[in-house]
């Protein structure tokens, strides 16, 4: 299970748009398929969206942020007066987006040319090969950049130099970056943050109780992260509800948290929730990701002589998706999670979501589950007793039905 480990980190083969592979003359289905995915991100939703969806995910989007425009941003503009007032001898630029929008705002209030003449008579470092990019097309140069992208390398490199007297800006991006200013000032330098973008809460908080309530109802199979302010405006969104220690349980076990990277993750793990992260710190690897952890958590049922697996909001029988109704997912979960054995009615109506204690309700949900399937046979009725799936009996000894009820 996921949540074994502090944090989980794959490199994904690359997973094809559009599935190939036929499976019994049918082609097989995408790697998303059935699962919903929420995503909490404002910048490049749409971007991220369109690549869960092209493998089959249903997303569900609520930006758990939103960000203030740079021209808008007077805290931004005041901070680049004083830059341009008071040169800084060292500049850390960490995101391309954020560093053209910083160029584009100063040209914006008339400070562009004051403040590239600032840039180039300062030690100019550059977070990774997008800032750097970002970097020359403003006809710039940097003195260095770190192979690894990591924070940690330009620290160390900034504490090698030493940094006494020294005055240096800070690029943030709306991270938390722990340890660095920090390790900066006691070194001696004196530490100038630039807010290239501000976050604040989004104004329509409708989308993000949505996404709360999803996440506590198991109706989200994953939720991912590619900002830390995004991860804590979540819970603490959460936390002024009442509903964070549900909101917990259901990352810690069910609902996978999948983020973009380790600054990401940091809200998170400071409530002990594990997390999946890819090894590259983009878009197309988490999405990568998410199509090999979230097919790997699902186990493939030998029934009726046909295969099954439960996927999120569907079923996937034979390798053709089936659209189940939320009161038949719960359901054929519950079968699912003790495969050939009896579950009893009143087992499977606590499953239901609001069902209350008419049994009948059970029978309802059962018989539009069949009719979901397609397959009425795959679960049987046992007479006053309640219902299984129909295990072949060659499954037995993997899926432990030695130990199960011997009438069958």
């Amino acid at each position: 299970m996921y949540g074994e480990q502090k944090t989980a980190r794959a490199t994904a083969p690359t997973v094809a748009d559009e599935p190939e592979a036929a499976t019994g003359g049918r082609a097989a289905p995408q790697p998303l398929a059935g699962f919903t995915v929420g995503v909490t991100a404002a910048r490049r939703a749409e971007e991220l969206g369109a690549l869960l969806r092209r493998r089959g995910a249903v997303v569900q989007h609520a930006p758990a942020i939103r960000i203030v425009p740079l021209p808008d941003d007077t805290e931004l503009f005041a901070v680049t007066r004083e830059f341009i007032d008071h040169a800084p001898d060292v500049v850390v630029a960490t995101t391309a987006i954020g560093f053209r929008g910083w160029i584009e705002a100063a040209d914006g209030w008339g400070l562009g040319e004051a403040l590239l003449g600032r840039l180039r008579g300062a030690e100019l470092l550059a977070r990774g090969p997008k800032v750097r990019g970002a970097i020359r097309a403003a006809g710039l140069t940097e003195e260095w950049s770190p192979a690894s992208e990591s924070m940690a390398e330009v620290l160390d490199r900034l504490l090698e130099e030493g940094v006494d007297g020294r005055r240096i800006a800070v690029q943030l991006h709306g991270e938390p970056l722990p340890g660095f200013v920090e390790a900066l000032r006691e070194g001696g330098g004196e530490v100038i943050g630039v807010p290239v973008y501000r976050w604040m809460a989004p104004e329509d908080i409708g989308p993000v109780d949505r996404l709360l309530d999803a996440t506590v109802a198991r109706s989200l199979d994953a939720v991912t992260f590619t900002s830390a302010p995004a991860a804590a405006s979540l819970l603490e969104r959460a936390k002024e509800r009442g509903m964070l220690d549900e909101v917990l349980d259901a990352l810690r076990h069910d609902v996978l948290p999948a983020c973009v990277g380790p600054v990401t993750a940091l809200p998170l793990e400071a409530y002990d929730i594990a997390t999946a992260q890819p090894e590259r710190f983009r878009l197309g690897p988490l999405v990568q990701l998410l199509c090999l952890e979230l097919p790997g958590r699902i186990r493939a049922l030998p029934v009726a002589g046909r295969r099954l697996e439960v996927r999120g909001h569907a079923a996937l029988v034979d390798g053709e998706l089936r659209a189940v109704p939320p009161a038949g997912i719960a359901l054929l979960r519950s079968l699912a999670r003790r495969p050939g054995w009896v579950v009893s009615r009143a087992e499977l109506l606590r499953a239901l979501p609001g069902a209350g204690t008419d049994e009948h309700a059970v029978e309802t949900a059962m018989a539009r589950l069949r009719t979901a399937l397609g397959a009425p046979k795959l679960i049987q009725t046992v007479v006053k007793r309640g219902y299984r799936l129909a295990l072949d009996q060659a499954a037995d000894t993997k899926y432990g039905s030695d130990q199960a009820p011997s009438t069958r």
